[in-house]
């Protein structure tokens, strides 16, 4: 007798990216203290066990956790709670600040990934103080919501927060590529970088069903929390099994994204990673993506390439490619969406 399926089917993944029954959990996922580093401190500073540990992280993983990064527990408890106040609202409450495409900013429960629906909810912020950006041509405003009390002056406070730690984490993967500190700031003076409440209800068939499914994150770097549920899985490079990564308290996830990938000229990986759910349990995140400016062109890093490694990119505009992937999260397209392997060089 088959199995019974209790989700509409635009959510069921093909049967070859269903996650199994049991993932397995890795103590290897590198674990990056950053105590070394004060809160004002230059990055030059770092030790060059610190940078070698980042190095490791970046080209082996794509992924690492960070701890001691100074970010206080009191602005995460306050920000979770604040998420998860929104999303227990009723649904006519929640769509009065509902995405559509011509404003991709806001609430939405309807997101896909590789043309499959996500077994979620999400509330995107752009991190920026004019609460607006222009996306070749399209144009981006936050919608901020009424209720609950206080939702924009917390997540405010978050995305500075999180921007702040963002740039010391760029500066300190540039120094590990034998780059000045502060060579790639240029490209983010205006940057699109976002911030996203996602919200996981549980799932009567989470064998079936993907949070997130299977993707890597188009911009430079991802800074998520997350709650103690644990959902989160990165396929290893090394075997190509997806790995969960166990929560800790206070601790943030940190993965490289294609932008670094490309800037790097492939020594450090965009990895792929997903979202599994479970039947019992809801769970929430809160990632921060740090990316550059819609005008900014990406392509790899004259300083990283020569004659023995030239350059495994073509250029691309950045505001052109993260505006097609965008466009491609909000409905089911009938081809797959943009990726920078479109951008490869035959080598």
């Amino acid at each position: 007798m088959g199995q019974t399926v209790l989700v509409d089917q635009a959510f069921v993944q093909p049967q070859e990216h269903r996650p199994k029954t049991v993932v397995s959990d890795a103590d290897d996922i590198p674990l990056i203290d950053l105590s070394p580093l004060s809160s004002d401190s230059d990055v030059t500073s770092a030790p060059e066990t610190l940078l070698a540990q980042v190095e490791a992280a970046c080209r082996d993983w794509g992924f690492f956790q960070v701890i001691n990064h100074g970010v206080s527990p009191e602005l995460l408890r306050k920000a979770e709670a604040t998420q998860r106040e929104f999303f227990a609202l009723p649904d006519e409450e929640k769509r009065k600040v509902r995405q559509d495409e011509q404003n991709a900013l806001g609430y939405y429960e309807a997101e896909h990934t590789k043309n499959v629906r996500d077994w979620k909810e999400v509330f995107d912020i752009i991190a920026h103080e004019q609460d607006e950006i222009d996306v070749v041509g399209l144009v981006l405003k936050n919608k901020w919501p009424q209720v609950p009390l206080g939702f924009r002056e917390t997540f405010e406070e978050y995305a500075k927060s999180m921007e702040k730690l963002a740039f010391r984490l760029l500066e300190l993967i540039a120094l590990s590529l034998n780059l000045p500190p502060k060579k790639l700031n240029i490209f983010f003076e205006k940057a699109n970088s976002l911030l996203r409440l996602n919200y996981y209800r549980p799932c009567p068939n989470p064998d079936l069903v993907l949070g997130v499914g299977r993707h890597r994150d188009p911009g430079a770097l991802t800074v998520l929390y997350q709650d103690s549920t644990g959902g989160l899985d990165v396929k290893r490079q090394s075997d190509g099994e997806w790995i969960r990564v166990k929560p800790i308290s206070n601790a943030f996830i940190i993965n490289v994204g294609d932008t670094f990938q490309v800037w790097s000229n492939d020594k450090y990986t965009s990895a792929e990673h997903r979202v599994s759910v479970n039947s019992e349990k809801d769970r929430i995140s809160i990632p921060f993506f740090l990316q550059p400016g819609s005008c900014i062109n990406v392509r790899p890093l004259e300083e990283l390439t020569d004659e023995k490694n030239p350059a495994k990119y073509n250029e691309y505009s950045y505001g052109e490619f993260i505006r097609a992937r965008k466009y491609g999260n909000l409905k089911k397209l009938e081809v797959q969406n943009i990726q920078i392997d479109h951008f490869k060089r035959a080598q």
